[in-house]
């Protein structure tokens, strides 16, 4: 029925109107239905705002009569609407402090614990294994000068080497000029630093992180972790060497691991070698693995006897003294010890990946 064909409004009409929403506002049971109640009796195409909109149509008698009844009418319905939300709303708390009340002889919910970051997991597992074996454990500045990360590893101004780390240089003008700050490049700083404030015998590892300009994918990240070791001492040779990385390795992946020794090139070390395990995934056989690419070996650090400029820097008389000095990756065994095939997994913060460790 439209509005133009609608009756005009009667006292009796109102009075039903009331009576029939007052009794449906009654049996509702939630807020969403109530507002449809709302809708459907005082909104803008209401009944009762109908009614009142065809009083026009009435004498003007009757129209005051009976709009003093429509008005009273949407009076009434109103103060029902709030007074049916105040019911809703106190029998659903009501309802849900029943549901959620705590029964004191449960037994508590066991408070979450939290874990090591596995970087700093195996950082401590490395440290701990040269430890047992006679080293302390010293930390470096990760803002260093050139002097320290490259000059005094036998890196000078202009020399090639310096090709092999991407570096990121701090902006900060030295009062000297002679100086210029960086973020380190590697660990290897802290041999310079710990030999000249210490004298032989000399026996640290230096755990720390690193920084280099570079792309990053699934085996290179622009910021890292390194661990560095340092030996000095008289009579130190390249079996001591050997022998203090064997054990770190059966000590980290177990006794039955071989051990491979090749030549590489390090400034601040001579002789410079590659140190490789043998592929524990296939066993060394090296067919079809992905781990070892086919090798059977997987390099893990690079070694070295210290080089005699290097130790000749910081006033060591090299007839004396020799040593040997060692670097690795944490996170590239970590990868190794746990099979992990991406380097940015550690530093994703995806707790799906931190929790398996």
């Amino acid at each position: 029925m439209t509005e133009s064909s609608a009756q005009p409004p009667t006292a009796e009409s109102i009075e039903a109107i009331t009576i029939s929403a007052s009794a449906e506002l009654d049996r509702l049971e939630n807020l969403e239905a109530v507002d449809q109640w709302r809708v459907s009796y005082l909104g803008r195409r209401g009944m009762l705002t109908t009614v009142l909109r065809g009083l026009s149509s009435l004498e003007v008698e009757e129209r005051r009569t009976v709009g003093a009844l429509a008005n009273q009418a949407k009076n009434t319905l109103e103060e029902r609407l709030e007074e049916r939300v105040r019911q809703i709303n106190e029998a659903t708390l009501t309802r849900s402090a029943n549901q959620d009340r705590l029964d004191v002889t449960l037994p508590g919910r066991p408070a979450l614990e939290g874990r090591l970051h596995p970087t700093t997991q195996i950082v401590r597992e490395i440290c701990s294994a040269f430890v047992a074996m006679g080293f302390g454990v010293v930390e470096g500045p990760e803002v260093e000068w050139d002097h320290y990360n490259f000059e005094m590893l036998n890196i000078p101004k202009g020399h090639p080497a310096r090709d092999m780390w991407n570096t990121l240089w701090v902006d900060y003008e030295d009062p000297t000029g002679e100086q210029a700050m960086l973020l380190r490049t590697h660990t290897s700083p802290m041999q310079a630093r710990v030999m000249e404030n210490r004298e032989p015998p000399i026996r640290v590892v230096v755990p720390g992180k690193c920084y280099r300009y570079e792309a990053t994918d699934a085996t290179h990240e622009w910021h890292f972790y390194q661990v560095e070791g340092l030996a000095v001492g008289e009579g130190i040779t390249f079996a001591d060497l050997k022998g203090t990385l064997y054990e770190f390795a059966r000590r980290m992946f177990g006794e039955e691991r071989q051990i491979r020794f090749r030549c590489d090139y390090f400034p601040f070390v001579e002789p410079g070698v590659d140190m490789s395990i043998d592929c524990f995934a296939c066993e060394g056989d090296g067919n079809g693995c992905r781990i070892c690419r086919d090798s059977g070996w997987i390099e893990i650090m690079g070694a070295g006897m210290i080089h005699p400029k290097v130790l000749e820097g910081v006033g060591y008389d090299t007839e004396r003294y020799t040593g040997f000095a060692f670097g690795m990756g944490p996170e590239r065994i970590a990868m190794l010890k746990y099979g992990i095939d991406d380097i940015r997994h550690f530093y994703s913060n995806d707790l799906r990946f931190l929790r398996q460790f």
